[in-house]
């Protein structure tokens, strides 16, 4: 049977597949007969793309099919999600989003009681429950409400929460909200906070989300924050899990950049826990590096910010993330969370009285690049000869001065290649001639 979910859930084209009304009321079933406990709600919040209110009634219906009550959260981060539903004492929450996918896509994810993502035992349990016969109905539906100012409570919580004694009096702050769930909250909170805040693509249409905006196309943003010498620009995806930022330059930051600022400040204070931060094995080589120099260690997890959590959890540790973004900070929430980078990093500048062009300056990265191929189907790489054993011969060339990382993305139809060398002068040669052959067996 193939997957149903990948690495960030359920995701694909909407209104096909499982992302039809009759799919997600399968899923909504499902989710019922998991988590559903009597006199708690499944919550359900969603990104702002036009099929959003559709696969929500359905999820919604499935849900109360079975008896079981359901909390509408409307259009609202997921991080954002996680915490309202806690909040809420809710059995389980549903986030009806792509992140960083187009508008012409949708997905299913879902966070437990705790709000924690699932693991894959749990997955293959629920894909097994989809895709069986439907259960009976329950003799009396599950009630569906609405949570109609979540977005306004989530903003009053984050601020005195996460922003406690942070006073942003005097920035400037540029979001880029990418048109998706984030497009009032964020803003609302860095207002709260005290600071001058200039928010763009923040007029969500259905289907403008992530169109040549946040964190995937950055560049508007930082060439604002040049324009208005702002202090540094906030740039989300769709569901505003994960954050780009630039400094006052208008020069960019990647999640392993963020990782440093917030990690090595962490182990000064030695509040760092395990002196060790989770990264992924697409995380530059640079931070092991800067970390090990300080006296700290990087563990390395797979690809997605479940994965990441799944090692932080097992480690006891409070800080991991991803080069695209997603950073996890287990003191403040159970997930990838933009705001709270945000403000972590706007703590760190505000204590060290340092502008974010100096903090950055504590990881040195490897020169590396990423490129992602469209491809037409998903064939084991070890059936394609002629590409596996390229890899293999440029891994063996650059030994220790290098690495290739290969792997279907789990959330689009794409390859991603990774190449990473010391010696810069190298690194478009073994892209080129790596390319070629991924080009000529599975591009479109």
């Amino acid at each position: 049977m193939a997957r149903l979910f990948g690495t960030d859930g359920i995701r694909g084209r909407a209104n096909e597949g499982l992302l039809t009304p009759a799919g997600a009321r399968a899923f909504g079933r499902a989710v019922a007969l998991k988590f559903g406990v009597p006199g708690k709600p499944v919550a359900i919040g969603r990104d702002t793309r036009e099929s959003g209110p559709m696969l929500e009634e359905a999820v919604a219906a499935g849900v109360a099919e079975l008896g079981v009550d359901v909390l509408l959260l409307g259009v609202l981060p997921t991080p954002a999600i996680a915490v309202m539903s806690r909040e809420a004492k809710a059995c389980a929450a549903v986030v009806i989003s792509a992140s960083h996918n187009p508008w012409e896509d949708n997905g299913l994810k879902l966070f437990n009681e705790r709000g924690f993502k699932c693991d894959d035992a749990l997955e293959l349990e629920l894909e097994g429950l989809i895709l069986g016969d439907a259960p009976p109905a329950a003799a009396a539906p599950g009630r569906i409400e609405s949570m109609s100012d979540a977005a306004e409570r989530y903003v009053e919580l984050a601020a005195s929460t996460y922003g406690a004694e942070l006073d942003l009096t005097g920035m400037t702050i540029v979001v880029d909200a990418g048109h998706g769930a984030a497009y009032v909250t964020t803003p609302a909170v860095l207002e709260k906070l005290g600071a001058t805040v200039r928010t763009i693509n923040a007029t969500p249409d259905g289907r403008n989300i992530n169109a040549d905006c946040g964190s995937t196309h950055p560049e508007q943003m930082a060439a604002l924050v040049r324009e208005t010498r702002a202090d540094l620009g906030l740039a989300h995806d769709g569901d505003a899990d994960r954050l780009i930022v630039c400094d006052e330059s208008g020069s960019l930051l990647d999640g392993d950049e963020m990782l440093a600022v917030i990690g090595l400040d962490l182990l000064r204070q030695g509040k760092l826990a395990g002196n060790t931060i989770v990264a992924t094995v697409m995380s530059n080589l640079g931070l092991d590096e800067c970390f090990n120099a300080a006296g700290g260690k990087v563990l390395r997890a797979g690809v997605g910010d479940r994965y990441v959590l799944e090692q932080m959890l097992a480690h006891d540790l409070n800080v991991g993330g991803e080069q695209s973004g997603h950073v996890i900070l287990r003191d403040y929430n159970t997930t990838g969370d933009g705001l709270v980078t945000a403000l972590e990093l706007l703590r760190i500048m505000r204590r060290t009285e340092k502008p974010l062009s100096e903090l950055r300056r504590g990881l040195r990265k490897y020169p590396q690049q990423l490129v992602n191929v469209k491809v037409r189907e998903r064939i084991p790489l070890e059936q394609i000869p002629e590409i596996s054993d390229e890899v293999r011969a440029v891994e063996m060339e650059l030994g220790s001065q290098g690495r290739v990382l290969l792997r279907y993305s789990g959330t689009e139809p794409k390859i991603r290649l990774l190449v990473e060398t010391k010696d810069e002068a190298m690194l478009e040669a073994v892209m080129a001639r790596l390319l070629q052959p991924i080009q000529k067996h599975l591009g479109i």
